[in-house]
């Protein structure tokens, strides 16, 4: 009998090492709070470079052209500037956290993960771009459209980290899907799924993986 139990104690242990070694641990709580503070003072400048769009449009009968195409590439660089910080500093603290846990940081799941995340990230961002091309009455669509394939990309991608990302995304699904019928509000849940929803996540990760390693 009490050998029974050791090799079915044996095999659990073989069952959840595979079960880890197809999932990538290393993913730091941290860069989640960081990129959740990207996104806020990204949300502060973008409402400051659409508040003076429209006080200008408010100035003026007819449309200017121009001024909405400034307006798109601040935007867009204010969006890219979030994503490479964002990036950069997930890259770095996972890179430490790797080396504490004894991973690589880049191997195959590693490379599986990025790969099922990045393909609903390019198709969400080559679609809010087409929008943003046409530039017509659904332009207001580009924030919850934003959230909704993040969140999109969260859920692919959970299959290859900790699943707690899957809650992550669903939320960011939810919270695009309401936004879609508040078009005077897409910044305002542009901000809350970008910024504070992923300083929760990451904090609530923290002290459930990291506090104590």
């Amino acid at each position: 009998m009490k050998e029974n139990q050791q090799h079915l104690d044996a095999l659990n242990d073989i069952r959840q090492m595979m079960k880890q070694s197809n999932r990538f641990l290393s993913l730091s709580g941290l860069s989640g709070i960081f990129a959740g503070l990207y996104a806020l003072v990204g949300s502060y400048l973008g409402n400051l470079v659409i508040g003076e769009y429209l006080k200008m449009m408010c100035m003026t009968d007819a449309p200017d052209r121009n001024a909405y195409i400034r307006l798109m590439v601040h935007c867009i660089l204010i969006c890219a500037g979030v994503l490479i910080l964002s990036i950069a500093t997930a890259l770095v603290l996972s890179a430490r956290r790797a080396k504490k846990t004894g991973q690589s940081l880049f191997d195959h799941t590693a490379l599986r993960l990025v790969i099922n995340m990045f393909i609903p990230l390019a198709a969400g961002g080559f679609f809010c771009l087409a929008m943003i091309y046409h530039g017509d009455e659904r332009l207001y669509l580009v924030g919850p459209s934003m959230l909704i394939f993040y969140g999109l990309a969260l859920v692919n991608a959970s299959k290859y980290t900790l699943h707690d990302i899957r809650y992550l995304g669903i939320i960011e699904v939810l919270l695009g899907l309401v936004a879609c019928f508040y078009p005077g509000y897409g910044l305002v849940f542009w901000a809350i799924g970008f910024g504070l929803m992923h300083i929760v996540y990451g904090t609530i990760m923290w002290f459930k993986y990291e506090r104590n390693s």
